[in-house]
């Protein structure tokens, strides 16, 4: 198909050049041979009478044209997919439709479990791509990437609908044998104690890390790790400190020796969204799992502690 004289099919091949930088990468991914891309290459620079992609060095970088177009090319893919892949009638029971869905190890640990597991009584022939959040994950959602987004509500983005999902409250866990057990932590005692810490493997600043950064505190920090999952496990026989999300301690005192107690300072509660693109919002598939997500809330606030 042909609009003002561009072959519309060359769209998607320029999407994945100008996002890949490499055109073997791009051929590899469109299941096309290393030649049938570059001769789409060679078009595309006729058409818009420019370069697009030029050699610096070893790799490929985009043109001043090029760098203008990226996101305005993502973006009419991603209408034209909402168009056309977006199912009037969804049927769970009969689909083996694949969601993908950006997250932390905390919601998929403390949330995801009750969506599977609600999302498998109703079909078990839907799939799941669970990944993990990058350091703007909106960004994924913008590219056609990802179907839902789960994060805190101040990373997710002005420019596409959201849901609230669950407010969780932070606390501190120390190991039961430490000097920490026995008595409320005080400021001085959480000033003073290492610290186990989560960082995310992008680099940025987690939620926590960003409210203390604010509040002018500073941990003595003597773990890193990237999982907030590890860190109930991290700190046992230490007299270190955890920081972790009210949830993720629930489970982890129901099994481990350790002790839960309060921050010793007033701490904002941590809003978790789902989102979703905008011009995906009339996707019935993704209304539905919405829905999922209302009900595998109210099971996770409600569940025992195992």
């Amino acid at each position: 198909m042909r609009f003002k004289r561009l072959d519309l099919n060359l769209l998607v091949a320029l999407d994945h050049m100008l996002r890949l930088r490499s055109i073997s990468r791009a051929a590899e991914q469109m299941n096309m041979s290393q030649s049938a891309m570059s001769n789409a290459l060679t078009r595309l620079r006729e058409y818009f009478d420019d370069p697009l992609l030029v050699q610096v060095g070893r790799r490929l970088d985009l043109t001043p044209r090029a760098q203008d177009m990226q996101d305005l090319v993502r973006d009419i893919l991603v209408r034209v997919d909402a168009a056309i892949s977006s199912e009037t009638e969804f049927d769970p029971a009969r689909s083996n439709r694949e969601f993908s869905i950006l997250l932390s190890d905390f919601t998929m640990q403390v949330l995801m479990p009750h969506v599977l597991r609600l999302a498998y009584a109703a079909s078990p022939s839907i799939r799941f791509r669970l990944l993990p959040q990058q350091t703007f994950p909106y960004l994924e959602l913008d590219r056609g990437e990802a179907d839902l987004l789960i994060a805190p509500k101040v990373f997710s983005s002005p420019d596409h609908p959201s849901m609230a999902l669950f407010e969780d409250e932070y606390c501190c866990l120390v190991w039961k044998g430490s000097r920490l057990a026995d008595r409320p932590l005080t400021e001085e005692d959480f000033l003073s104690a290492g610290h186990v810490r989560m960082v995310p493997s992008t680099g940025a600043n987690s939620f926590e890390d960003q409210f203390l950064e604010k509040r002018g505190i500073s941990r003595r920090v003597e773990v890193n790790c990237y999982s907030f999952t590890a860190l109930p496990y991290l700190m046992l026989g230490t007299d270190r400190i955890a920081t972790v999300h009210g949830l993720i301690a629930r489970h982890a005192v129901s099994h481990l020796p350790l002790v839960r107690q309060p921050l010793p300072f007033p701490w904002i509660a941590l809003d978790e969204v789902l989102q979703w693109h905008g011009h995906r919002s009339r996707d019935s598939g993704l209304l539905w799992l919405r829905g999922i997500f209302r009900k595998a809330v109210e099971e996770m606030l409600a569940a025992p502690i195992q």
